[in-house]
């Protein structure tokens, strides 16, 4: 009895651990950040903190318009939208790493000039301080972020947690060449760095952009996913004197968002009243989604020897059939 409470603390955690809150939370935490390395930047004069400031401007930004998409996401379907809003997250995912990639510009354009007009550091160990406490908040908020993409499926928590990681590795690069250029005096080391940290992001914004383009062309479920389908209809495949009499085939299957659809053909004997080949739908479809929580079905049910009329869609449509004379 002693694990009940702890199940329960889990259940509720769970529950509170929403996209659209976890994106509010990040709202916050970019503004604490913004706070502690702008600090940072103005007491020593760093252009590798400068970069990792204008960075979280970018993690605001990002913040602020994945709020925006997961708040879209979760509207119910309409009637100008019957399938929901659920790819909204993607354009979330995507803007983010446009902006990556945008900062990561800024980053270069304000690092470029110190190489020929190098400035000393001053308090470099406040600045030090301030730029760990920053990283310590986002890289708190990117483990539960990563923690909650993977339980609801969501692209725009997965990008911001990637994003906030991306983010304290570039913090603690800065941090490397703030105490490299503090030991050897070389102050070059400083906008290298900078630079260093620019192409680094350059890579997790093009990543974003490409899994948000990947997401949008309605790509099949993950390999896991894919295989619990299977495993499920190969419990209601039957066969009888070496012969199936139920059998499944064309499954097709799509992700959105959160969503995972699944379409395919189930056959069934000819001789099977349509209350029986009902009750069979309903049993595979409630295992389907016990199996694949959030999983949204839909099978087309046809007789054995009958296979439906399907047109490949660079090919013209068949030709009507005739009628037969009576």
């Amino acid at each position: 009895m002693a694990s009940t409470p702890s199940a329960g603390a889990g259940t509720e955690l769970h529950r509170w651990m929403t996209p659209r809150r976890l994106m509010g939370v990040s709202v916050v935490v970019a503004v604490l950040t913004i706070g502690l390395k702008t600090m940072a930047w103005w007491v020593t004069g760093s252009v590798g903190l400068l970069s990792d400031a204008m960075e979280s401007f970018v993690n605001l930004a990002a913040a602020m318009f994945g709020l925006w998409m997961v708040t879209v996401a979760e509207r119910p379907a309409d009637e100008d939208h019957p399938f929901g809003h659920h790819k909204a997250e993607y354009f979330s995912s995507g803007f983010e790493g446009i902006l990556i990639i945008g900062a990561a510009g800024a980053i270069i354009w304000a690092a470029l000039p110190r190489f020929w007009q190098p400035q000393p550091l001053e308090q470099v160990g406040w600045g030090l301080a301030l730029s760990v406490a920053s990283s310590v908040l986002n890289g708190v908020l990117a483990w539960v972020m990563m923690r909650a993409s993977r339980m609801h499926h969501s692209i725009a928590l997965e990008a911001d947690a990637k994003h906030l990681l991306t983010d304290v590795w570039t913090s603690a690069g800065v941090v490397i060449g703030l105490l490299l250029v503090g030991a050897t005096g070389w102050l070059w080391l400083d906008p290298l760095v900078a630079i260093g940290v620019a192409l680094n992001i350059v890579c997790e914004g093009g990543r974003l952009i490409w899994r948000s383009a990947r997401g949008l062309m309605d790509g099949a479920v993950e390999p896991e996913v894919q295989s619990e389908i299977d495993a499920v209809l190969a419990r209601f495949a039957r066969s009888e004197g070496g012969r199936d009499i139920v059998l499944f085939d064309h499954v097709m299957t799509r992700k959105a968002g959160a969503r995972r659809f699944v379409n395919l053909h189930m056959h069934m004997p000819a001789r099977w009243t349509l209350r029986q080949a009902d009750d069979l739908r309903h049993q595979v479809e409630a295992a389907l989604a016990q199996g694949v929580p959030g999983l949204h079905a839909s099978i087309q049910m046809l007789p054995d020897d009958v296979e439906p009329i399907t047109a490949d869609l660079d090919e013209p449509p068949p030709p009507p059939a005739t009628e037969v004379p009576a």
